[in-house]
């Protein structure tokens, strides 16, 4: 008999995912989760340099999975995120961007407008 490892926060958030998708009819929302669901050697990882290449100014970025602190932001944006390394969230304080946990992004942006997803 194997036991498997289940992260709890990782179960709610797929289910407040799902719950806003339905409430609010936001597609987006429903994609976050199949990305967010995948087994953990297949999770998305980002860096910096890549939220930085494909955004501009004042852009909302969801990242379902974890942002990495390579590379550097020039500009501002509002980032999202399942998880953070310590490097990536002090690089995003310190050049004026938000660093989000993606529960507290669902709270602040439920309908998914103008929102990007980078992968």
């Amino acid at each position: 008999m194997s036991l498997r490892y289940v992260n709890k926060r990782r179960l709610y958030l797929l289910n407040r995912l799902r719950h806003y998708s339905n409430k609010y009819d936001a597609p987006i929302w429903k994609r976050v989760r199949e990305l967010l669901d995948r087994p953990k050697r297949r999770r998305v990882v980002v860096n910096i340099s890549k939220i930085n290449r494909y955004t501009e100014e004042g852009d909302l970025v969801v990242v379902p999975g974890k942002v990495v602190g390579s590379g550097n932001m020039d500009h501002k944006v509002v980032v999202g995120a399942f998880d953070y390394s310590l490097n990536a969230r002090e690089k995003l304080r310190e050049s004026g961007c938000e660093a989000l946990l993606l529960e507290e992004f669902l709270e602040r942006y439920p309908e998914g407008k103008g929102v990007k997803i980078i992968i």
